[in-house]
């Protein structure tokens, strides 16, 4: 099912201009986002908050559902050889959560990529990405988060993409902390590879 984001929204399908070859790579890479972490050390996942709020209007896009109907989230951060490296906040239909996406709900400090990866019926977005603005719910993730630790918004990176089942969307946004590129970049030299521009 294709995404299109409102007209006003920042989140865009294309590389933005002046992002180095190691940001597009992670900003836009395949598969699960964990798997690759683990790639870079030792990843450990602890939850921030699930309940139950009614949808954002700038995220209703990315569900195709009315402003303000009721959605499961769940916001985590995840750290890479205890730095912290990345926060993550996904969410479905309120409904959904009991049904098709009951699972998002049943899996305490494992991610989400357990329940995402090993069913044919699940099928995934392309993918978005932006730099955040103090506007964007992922920014109010990080306040929650780090509190007066986080990083001013326009340092942040993020993604997002929405799996289906059954015709019901479960988002899933990603943002890398200033620290995450660090650590990329160190494995890119390690690798041989150029970050250009990071």
């Amino acid at each position: 099912m294709e995404l299109k984001p409102t007209p006003r929204s920042t989140w865009t399908p294309f590389p933005r201009a002046g992002l180095g070859r190691v940001q597009k790579h992670w900003l836009f890479r395949p598969g699960a986002l964990t798997a690759g972490l683990r790639q870079l050390g030792q990843v450990q996942l602890r939850v921030i908050n699930e309940q139950a709020i009614g949808l954002h209007p700038a995220e209703a896009w990315m569900l195709q559902r009315p402003v303000r109907s009721p959605i499961w989230i769940r916001e985590i951060m995840m750290s890479i050889d205890g730095v912290d490296s990345v926060f993550a906040r996904s969410f479905t239909p309120l409904m959904a959560s009991h049904g098709l996406w009951q699972g998002m709900r049943r899996l305490r400090s494992r991610p989400l990529a357990d329940m995402l990866y090993h069913d044919p019926q699940i099928t995934r977005s392309r993918f978005f990405s932006c730099r955040l603005h103090e506007q964007n719910p992922l920014y109010e993730t990080a306040q929650r988060t780090m509190g007066a630790q986080r990083p001013p918004a326009h340092k942040l990176l993020a993604r997002c993409s929405v799996f289906w089942r059954g015709g019901e969307p479960l988002l899933v946004a990603e943002c890398f902390l200033p620290e995450f590129w660090a650590l990329a970049a160190k494995s890119a030299y390690a690798q041989g590879l150029n970050p250009a521009r990071l």
